[in-house]
């Protein structure tokens, strides 16, 4: 392995190790250079990194690294972050931080993607995907070091001679899994004070170490475990060090999940006893089995065959993560393990998942053949042949599309979203967070206090027609929606002007008489419009004519920018920060609740005037087909023959509705084509396009919501 000079040399199993400077936050960016400079800088510096494959690390101001990352070229890796041709989100603020570099070259990539895990593990990056909290998680070991191994429950690191298995998330289950395990296989558990006083007597007697049964018997005693049969009598002698391995080997084979393996050993052995005709040895037997019969019967059947696989979902919100790994042994489900990582939206779905995997596995032995994830991995076969190095047998990384392990995967990811929310209930996640953004925006946006009360106004039309807005209001952070309000926008008929709606509805809104009315709300602490410099402009306009001074600020949907009036440069608020998270929450509400309304309008302007052209279809008519078909989405999927089933309703009238209806759905088509072309033209969000969204995402309540005038 080679470095560069200066570099940090390779953690602890690799020559040279580095210190560890832990995972603290980022040092501010980089002094007064300009941006471009900077980064010409750094590129000048990358140019001379060699092309082999290792791993790079950047260092803010401070010297603390800020990020780890594996390359098979290192030098064409490095350049995309200096020439910001990355596409990740986090990296433009990565490299405003960014203030040096080191690099290790090893000779393969599956070296890098091993020697990145190490220096992950050993600095903590503040950009790297970790877990949330930094607890060491619960594993149930095995002293494979000792003469007679001891089971054990845990938290230290992993130390040389012991075998782990886990990591639990449960600690509860972790000591009942330990519980049911010695009743089923004897075996020494580390907490004995017998145990302990066996190993030292060991330890005495190296040079009779084929003997030390006997040993045992001459100088030991016997633990309470031993009378009860959960213990093999090790302390006294009563077992041989070769038929405690063969224990020790079936207890692996259980927490492995390989229970079927355990199961005919011990019915071949029970068998053996009754033909020996010791049937108190056997009825011993008998009684393991009924434990492990009873621990199958209670969980789920998953496969038919026997696979072994783990099944890993995510749910992600803005800056945090929930992870659930479904353990499947033996065609079953053995347990369940949940995790909360430090990174969320703010990371490429690709990006958190891989790095979810090489945590998680570099810290368990227990691998199975294949590991089932909901993403493509661009590293997926260097990953897998990682694990199929640790494992010492195949292991490989597959994305499910269907069947059994797709739907197990959407039940994982199920699990990880309740993690998540139980996370955020117990630590008061959201709340933390809802008081960042407010005094982030504070200080971005130059308020003279936190906005306390936000106001955001959006304007929803089709060709001029059927124009809408929405008000919505956010109160210390949170919807607020009795204060929802909507407008029919008046002033504007047979074209669309977003402007001129803006000034409509913020006229209507802040005229001195609404100001008044305790219905309305208190004044706002900040106002939000949905749009660039343009929508600001037509907002401040407007206010400036009413005699208000109230903070406004524009919220562009193209690059998420903020504009506010006392400068030319929008704000740019970073990426995955609280204060981002919040004001995109309130834009996205505002949109949400006026498509709603505009939705709304037209499906009942639909249901009068698409029947009212018909001629020869009056209200008598009009009822009577709407109650027979229920709604208009049944009446326009009907045929001409089923229209014309409708009591009092004549073939040729039905024909004329079902001819009216399909030019209707023709000119919707066209109209909804002219949107998408209008939306690349002007970089607004196609309203139809929302009309296809899932009813299932529009939150009823808010709709419900009373309208103004």
């Amino acid at each position: 392995m080679r470095s560069d000079s200066g570099a940090p040399s390779a953690p602890e199993g690799v020559p040279g190790a580095a210190r560890k400077t832990g995972g603290a936050r980022p040092a501010a960016a980089v002094g007064s250079a300009s941006a471009a400079e900077h980064l010409a800088r750094l590129a000048a510096e990358v140019d001379h990194v060699p092309t082999d494959p290792g791993c790079y690390l950047w260092k803010d101001a401070s010297g603390t690294v800020i990020y780890v990352g594996k390359a098979k070229n290192l030098r064409a890796r490095m350049r995309q972050y200096v020439t910001l041709t990355d596409d990740r989100a986090k990296i433009p603020l990565m490299m405003q931080l960014v203030e040096s570099f080191d690099y290790l070259v090893v000779d393969t990539e599956h070296e890098a993607l091993v020697l990145e895990r190490e220096l992950i593990g050993q600095y903590r990056p503040y950009f790297n995907v970790d877990f949330k909290d930094d607890k060491s998680y619960p594993f149930i070991a095995i002293t494979k070091g000792d003469v007679y191994p001891a089971i054990k429950y845990t938290r230290e690191k992993h130390k040389p001679g012991t075998r782990y298995f886990g990591p639990y998330t449960d600690s509860r289950a972790a000591r009942e899994t330990i519980d049911t395990i010695r009743k089923v296989i004897p075996i020494c558990i580390a907490t004995c004070a017998e145990w302990k006083r066996t190993r030292r007597l060991i330890e005495a007697h190296v040079d009779e170490s084929d003997v030390i049964n006997l040993v045992c018997a001459q100088h030991g005693r016997p633990c309470f475990d031993y009378h009860v049969g959960r213990g093999p009598g090790a302390c006294v002698g009563a077992i041989t060090p070769q038929d405690y391995a063969d224990n020790v080997r079936r207890v692996e084979r259980f927490l492995s999940g390989r229970r079927r393996e355990v199961v005919d050993e011990l019915s071949s052995e029970m068998g053996r006893a009754a033909e020996e005709l010791d049937f108190e040895r056997a009825g011993r037997i008998k009684r393991r089995l009924e434990i492990i019969n009873g621990l199958d019967d209670r969980q789920q059947v998953v496969f038919p065959s026997r696979v072994d696989i783990d099944v890993v979902g995510f749910f992600r919100e803005e800056t945090i993560a929930g992870a659930c790994v479904f353990v499947v042994r033996d065609g079953r489900t053995q347990r369940s393990c949940e995790f909360i990582l430090d990174k969320g939206l703010d990371v490429s779905e690709e990006e958190l998942v891989g790095g979810f995997i090489k945590r998680y596995y570099d810290e368990t032995s227990d691998i199975p053949s294949e590991v089932n994830v909901a993403c493509q991995l661009a590293d997926a076969e260097l990953i897998g042949a990682w694990l199929t190095e640790r494992r010492g047998r195949v292991c490989r990384v597959h994305r499910p599309q269907r069947g059994e392990k797709h739907r197990l995967l959407e039940t994982a990811e199920r699990n990880a979203r309740h993690a998540l929310m139980r996370y955020m209930m117990r630590t008061g996640y959201a709340d933390d967070r809802t008081n960042q953004a407010l005094l982030q925006l504070e200080s971005a946006l130059a308020l003279p206090a936190p906005p306390l009360r936000i106001e955001c106004f959006d304007i929803s039309t089709i060709h001029g027609a059927f124009t809408v807005a929405s008000m919505v209001v956010f109160t210390n952070g949170k919807p607020d929606k009795s204060q929802y309000r909507r407008f029919k926008i008046r002033s504007i008929t047979g074209e669309a002007n977003d402007f001129l709606s803006m000034q409509e509805v913020l006229g209507r809104r802040y005229a001195p008489e609404r100001m008044a009315d305790e219905r309305f709300g208190a004044r706002p602490d900040l106002l939000v419009v949905d749009g660039g410099k343009p929508q600001l402009t037509a907002a401040l306009t407007q206010l400036e004519g009413l005699g208000l001074d109230i903070p406004v600020c524009g919220l562009a949907k193209a690059d998420e920018e903020v504009f506010v009036p006392w400068d030319e440069t929008p704000v740019v608020l970073p990426n995955g920060s609280a204060s981002l998270y919040l004001i995109k929450q309130v834009r996205d509400e505002a949109h949400r609740f006026a498509i709603t309304f505009h939705r709304e309008l037209r499906g009942k302007a639909m249901t009068v005037s698409v029947l009212d052209e018909v001629e020869g279809v009056g209200p008598t008519r009009k009822r009577a087909i709407m109650r027979h078909f229920g709604s208009m989405k049944k009446l326009r999927a009907a045929s001409a023959d089923e229209i014309a089933a409708v009591k009092g309703v004549p073939r040729h009238v039905a024909e004329d509705v079902y001819r009216t209806l399909r030019a209707w759905d023709a000119e919707r088509e066209a109209g909804r084509a002219d949107d998408r072309s209008g939306e690349r033209a002007d970089g607004r969000a196609d309203e139809n396009a929302d009309d296809r969204t899932s009813e299932h995402a529009v939150d009823r309540a808010g709709d419900r919501a009373g309208s103004g005038s």
